[in-house]
């Protein structure tokens, strides 16, 4: 047998043996946050990162309320409805989060 028909046919049963790749089902994804969730790892967070640690959460339109103090407190709507979130600034751990009214 020559020596290419030989590697063809190992590569036609590496082929064969194979198993061909099926796509997974795709799912919406849900991001939750509650009290007591670390967005930093335990590290001291500033705000303005405090704020996209809560956009990368699938929060919009975040707006700081207060970023004196101990606490960091951000507004942000999540599909229709608004919430108030805030964050110590010294680990970025939720302390707070609820839903306002408009």
């Amino acid at each position: 047998m020559p020596k290419s028909t030989a590697t063809t046919l190992g590569l036609v049963f590496c082929l064969l043996a194979t198993p061909l790749a099926v796509p997974t089902p795709a799912h919406a994804v849900t991001i939750n946050i509650n009290i007591g969730t670390n967005l930093n790892h335990g590290r001291p967070i500033t705000c303005r990162e405090g704020e996209w640690r809560i956009r990368d959460r699938g929060f919009r339109d975040v707006r700081r309320i207060d970023c004196r103090g101990r606490f960091f407190v951000y507004r942000a709507w999540r599909g229709a409805q608004r919430f108030e979130i805030s964050l110590d600034r010294r680990n970025g751990r939720v302390v707070d989060f609820r839903r306002i009214r408009r």
